[in-house]
C-alpha cells in the first residue's frame, strides 16, 4: 500500500526544479518511489514557515531561519537545501547608499523567519523593517514606497533592470565573515513518520535532485512554468546558482553553515 505524502514548496525555480522528478514521476521504476503517492502544494516562503509551526505538511521547504522553532515536528533532510557560496540575498535601495546609510531608513523584508531577514540583523542589527510579499519588495522600493529592501529569490537577478543600487550582498559579506556559504533553506520532513519511511523519502529525494540535474533542460521547462514571468535564461541562471553540490547534500560545511546562522548545533539525520 502507498504510503500519501503532501510535499509543500515554493514556486520558486530552484524548488520547482529539484522536485521535477517526483512531479513529472521520471523515478517511477525505482523502489522508494513506489513507496508513496505525491500530492504538491505551493506556496511563498514565509507562508510554508507559518504553516510548518502546524506540521501541516508531511515534507515542506522551510527558511532554516524558522527552523529552531520546527524542531520539535521536523527532522532536516540533507537532500534539496538552497545554499550558495559568496553570493546570496541582496540590500538594495533607490538610491547609491552605504550600509550605515541605512539606519535612518525603512527596510522592506520578505519574513520574520526568513534566513535572508536572520542573516540582515547579524550584518547590521537594530534597522527599521516592515513586512512586504517577496515578490512586491522590488517594485516597492523602485515606487518609493520603501528606502531599501531585502531581495531573495529570483528578483536578485532583476533589480538593476528596476534602476535599482546595491547596498549589500549578504552572501558576500558572510562569506568574509565566516568563510562559509550562506544557508537560505531546505526540505525538512515530519518527525512523527515513521523511520523507515522517512530514510525511504531521504534517499529518494536526493535521487530527485541528481535525476533533475542530470535532466537540465527538461527540468527547467518545468521550473520555468512557475517562473513568474521569467525569461528561460534567467531561469537557467539562477537555479544554476542555487542548485549545486549543497543540494545533492548538505556535507559538513554546509551543517557547519547552519549551525554557524543559528548560532546552535543543529542534528541533520537523514
Amino acid at each position: 500500500m502507498t504510503k500519501q505524502v503532501v510535499i509543500a514548496h515554493s514556486p520558486d525555480s530552484d524548488d520547482a526544479y529539484m522536485m521535477a522528478p517526483l512531479a513529472l514521476g521520471w523515478l517511477r521504476g525505482d523502489a522508494d518511489f513506489q513507496r508513496f503517492g505525491f500530492e504538491f502544494v505551493r506556496n511563498d516562503i514565509e507562508t510554508l514557515n507559518q504553516k510548518a509551526l502546524e506540521a501541516q505538511y508531511d515534507v515542506t521547504a522551510i527558511s532554516f531561519g524558522a527552523y529552531p522553532e520546527l524542531e520539535d515536528k521536523y527532522d532536516l533532510l540533507r537532500a534539496g537545501s538552497s545554499i550558495q557560496e559568496g553570493t546570496g540575498p541582496l540590500v538594495v535601495a533607490r538610491e547609491c547608499l552605504k550600509p550605515e546609510d541605512l539606519l535612518n531608513k525603512t527596510v522592506a523584508i520578505p519574513g520574520l523567519r526568513t534566513s535572508a531577514y536572520l542573516a540582515m540583523r547579524q550584518w547590521m542589527p537594530g534597522l527599521k523593517t516592515e513586512l512586504v510579499p517577496f515578490d512586491k519588495i522590488m517594485d516597492s522600493v523602485a515606487d518609493g514606497h520603501f528606502d531599501a529592501g531585502l531581495l531573495i529569490h529570483e528578483s536578485q537577478l532583476m533589480y538593476r533592470d528596476k534602476g535599482l543600487c546595491l547596498v549589500a550582498d549578504l552572501g558576500d559579506w558572510w562569506k568574509k565573515q565566516y568563510d562559509l556559504p550562506l544557508p537560505m533553506g531546505g526540505n525538512a520532513i515530519r518527525k512523527d513518520m515513521p523511520l523507515e519511511e522517512k530514510q525511504a523519502f531521504a534517499r529518494l529525494m536526493r535521487k530527485s535532485v541528481e535525476t533533475a540535474m542530470s535532466r537540465h533542460q527538461e527540468s527547467i521547462d518545468y521550473a520555468q512554468s512557475f517562473g513568474r514571468g521569467m525569461v528561460r535564461e534567467m531561469v537557467d541562471r539562477y537555479v544554476r546558482a542555487w542548485v549545486n553540490d549543497f543540494t545533492i547534500d548538505v556535507g559538513d560545511r554546509g551543517v557547519q553553515a547552519v549551525c554557524t546562522l543559528l548560532g546552535k548545533s543543529i542534528l541533520w539525520i537523514y
